[in-house]
């Protein structure tokens, strides 16, 4: 039997990404998916670029504030105690706007939890 608990506040942030990102599932030594907390101050957008998963199934979900969700065909407003969903292979850009009120804070999920599979999405080319 194993047991773990993570004080999130403990993880040190990942550097040089557009908003503060805390790998808590590394952390509790999580194998089988990714867990991930973020927190976005307005005007700062989540991943580091736009994006698609080839493998991997990502969820947000909001714990604070609302979070944007760019997709080729719309804008997602995920509140508090919402969950926004990509699939593989679905393009989407998280953020914060530059004019919100408040920062957002979030829970992401991603399974399972492989490296290297999200590609860059050129909006321009819809």
């Amino acid at each position: 039997m194993g047991y773990r608990v993570v004080d999130t506040d403990d993880v040190e942030p990942i550097p040089d990404r557009p908003c503060e990102l805390r790998r808590i599932g590394v952390e509790g030594g999580l194998e089988q998916f990714a867990l991930n907390r973020f927190r976005a101050e307005p005007g700062e957008q989540v991943p580091l670029k736009y994006h698609y998963h080839t493998e991997q199934e990502e969820a947000f979900y909001v714990l604070s504030g609302t979070l944007f969700v760019e997709t080729p065909d719309e804008t997602f407003e995920v509140s508090a105690d919402e969950l926004f969903v990509a699939d593989p292979e679905s393009p989407h850009r998280a953020h914060n706007p530059d004019d919100a009120t408040e920062a957002v804070d979030i829970l992401a999920i991603g399974a399972p939890a492989v490296s290297g599979d999200a590609e860059a999405y050129d909006s321009d080319e819809r």
